[in-house]
């Protein structure tokens, strides 16, 4: 099966030399790394990456400061995308687990084994390709991870429209039995508020990065529902933070904080971008 792009031309340039430059003026940019990434034959020792997925004139140079620091870190076999349904369609947590998500930048295959993997030990993950059809939060990531990495990885793109403590920790769970042991990333897709006046939506982003950093996915849980974080991919999050612990992860890093405002300069209603590593 081939999973054909939905966002090329839209939320990241559509062909492959465009989407090249423009994934590089992202790493350039003032609130990016501010230089090109380059694989290094590193320690290993980031578990996961939380990033953000808006079009990349918003939200690229956040996510720039992750990618760039994944690439210091040596390069993972296979990579889960967690990313949270903005469609409805499809399951309640979705998996593909075969088939080629064909981008601009070139092929990316699924990771069959490890995928089966990982619904095998999921009470909950259905395997279902409809989920994905249309989704935009996990192949906003595949360029980057493309201009870092090439061709040399797979994925298992996993898909949560219900986002829950408990279905969050089934899927973290299903993760880390599924890899341990093996060199893997995990990537989880998300924004932070979105809609909100910059001051109101950096308040609440703090408290949401706050228990992030603690790596504390019952108290993102509660603070998101209690505090009406309109954080799209906190399910992700939950379940990247819950894979890590289990995976060896004691510390977070937040590489980077910003709002479409600090982009547009109108921060009458923004969305927030977060950028952090979970690490051993």
């Amino acid at each position: 099966m081939i999973r054909f792009p939905v966002q090329a031309g839209y939320f990241y340039a559509g062909s492959a030399s465009a989407l090249k430059k423009q994934i590089e003026e992202c790493f350039l940019h003032r609130f990016g790394p501010g230089k090109l990434p380059h694989v290094e034959e590193g320690p290993r020792r980031i578990v996961s990456l939380i990033s953000p997925h808006a079009g990349y004139v918003y939200s690229g140079s956040v996510a720039a400061n992750g990618y760039y620091l994944a690439a210091q870190d040596g390069r993972p076999d296979t990579i889960v995308v967690i990313g949270p349904n903005h469609t409805g369609y499809g399951s309640g947590v979705s998996i593909m687990v075969g088939g080629t998500w064909r981008m601009p930048l070139g092929d990316v295959e699924v990771d069959a084994e490890l995928a089966r993997g990982v619904q095998r030990s999921s009470e909950l993950i259905d395997i279902d390709e409809m989920g994905h059809k249309f989704e935009h939060s996990v192949e906003v990531q595949l360029p980057f991870l493309q201009y870092v990495y090439g061709s040399d990885f797979k994925i298992i793109p996993i898909c949560m429209m219900i986002q829950d403590l408990e279905t969050s920790r089934d899927v973290g769970e299903a993760i880390a039995k599924a890899f341990s042991g093996k060199n893997v990333l995990i990537v989880a897709s998300t924004d932070m508020s979105h809609y909100e006046p910059h001051r109101s939506a950096e308040a609440k982003d703090r408290l949401a990065i706050d228990a992030i950093l603690k790596l504390d996915a019952r108290e993102l849980q509660s603070t998101v529902e209690s505090k009406g974080i309109s954080m799209c991919g906190y399910g992700p999050v939950s379940a990247a933070i819950i894979a890590s612990k289990k995976l060896g992860a004691t510390q977070v890093q937040l590489l980077s904080y910003r709002t479409s405002g600090d982009i547009t300069g109108d921060r009458s209603q923004v969305v927030g971008y977060a950028s952090l590593a979970i690490t051993k």
